[in-house]
């Protein structure tokens, strides 16, 4: 098993650190490709949608289409959680850089664009949350709200 480096990092330094996979439309709606996990794994994912907060960085919950228990989203432009999806490449590579934010691993990866997207670790299901260029400015202000919950129903381990 391949242990990224994780960098302890303050909230002020991390304004740098964040991504979107929900696109933006002219209207306004937000999408996102819904995951296709195994069934335990969707288990988990429920539990982790009825923990979910109604806010994220102080913005309200507003979910992606197509509606589903494995996505969610808070703001305009979104920041979008997408529960169940497979393992990244990326968690391969030595190089790979890692956060730990109030007790749950993260893989970075900045995408195109600016944004960032932050994949759990050690976790029995991959949580992606990605977060917009237009909200990295708030540091890991999503990543703090949204531990307590991804701790509460995604339990340690390794993923199917």
């Amino acid at each position: 098993m391949n242990l990224f480096r994780h960098r302890p990092v303050g909230l002020p330094s991390l304004a740098l650190l964040l991504a979107a996979v929900g696109c933006s439309s002219a209207d306004g709606d937000t999408s996102a490709a819904v995951p296709s996990p195994s069934a335990s794994v969707t288990k988990l994912c429920r539990n982790l949608d009825e923990a979910l907060p109604s806010t994220v960085d102080d913005l309200g919950r507003g979910d992606p289409s197509p509606a589903s228990a494995l996505t969610a989203g808070w703001g305009n432009p979104a920041i979008i959680l997408r529960c169940g999806v497979e393992r990244p490449d990326k968690m391969s590579d030595e190089n790979a850089d890692g956060v730990e934010v109030d007790g749950v691993g993260w893989l970075l990866e900045e995408q195109d664009g600016g944004a960032f997207r932050f994949t759990t670790t050690l976790r029995r299901a991959y949580v992606e949350v990605t977060i917009p260029k237009d909200r990295t400015g708030d540091g890991m202000a999503p990543l703090v709200d949204l531990a307590p919950s991804v701790k509460k129903a995604i339990p340690e381990g390794i993923a199917d």
